[in-house]
C-alpha cells in the first residue's frame, strides 16, 4: 500500500522531459546561431604561369655524378652535402627533383652516376639512392673513381 510519502518521493525523482527539452532546442539554437558555415573559395581570376617556350636551345647535362666520399659526405656538383643530415639529404633531394624536372622540360632523361670510393660507408650510398627515388629519379648506374 502507497502512502502519501512514497507519492511524494516518486513525483519528486521522476525524470522531466519538457524542462530537457527545452534545453535541447536552446543548445541547438545557440549552436546554430554561433557556429560559421564554410564559404567557397572566391574566384580570384588568377592566372597560373605555365610552361614557356625557350627561344634558344638549353644546353642540359646528360648525367649528374654523385660522388660518395670515405669522409662522410656526399658531393653533387661540387657542392658537399653531409650524409648524416638528414636536412643535407633533403636538400640533395630537393637539388635532383629540379634537376629531373628541368630534364623532363628539356626532353632528356635524367640521368645519374653514382660514384663511391672504397672506404666509404653503403649507408651512404643507399642514402644516395633514397635521394634519386624521391626525387623520381629511374636512371641511376654507378661508376668507379679514377
Amino acid at each position: 500500500m502507497k502512502t502519501w510519502l512514497d507519492e511524494l518521493i516518486n513525483e519528486k525523482f521522476r525524470l522531466q522531459l519538457v524542462p530537457l527539452i527545452d534545453c535541447v532546442f536552446v543548445l541547438l539554437i545557440y549552436f546554430m546561431v554561433c557556429c560559421t558555415l564554410i564559404r567557397s573559395e572566391a574566384d580570384l581570376s588568377l592566372t597560373l604561369p605555365g610552361q614557356v617556350a625557350q627561344s634558344r636551345e638549353l644546353k642540359m647535362l646528360d648525367e649528374q655524378i654523385v660522388e660518395v666520399l670515405a669522409n662522410g659526405s656526399i658531393v653533387l656538383n661540387e657542392k658537399p652535402y653531409s650524409a648524416s643530415s638528414r636536412a643535407d639529404l633533403k636538400h640533395l633531394e630537393y637539388t635532383l627533383t629540379r634537376y629531373r624536372e628541368a630534364s623532363q622540360m628539356a626532353n632528356t632523361t635524367a640521368m645519374i652516376t653514382i660514384i663511391a670510393e672504397d672506404e666509404s660507408a653503403h649507408e651512404m650510398v643507399i642514402d644516395v639512392l633514397n635521394a634519386c627515388a624521391g626525387a623520381g629519379i629511374t636512371s641511376v648506374t654507378f661508376g668507379s673513381a679514377e
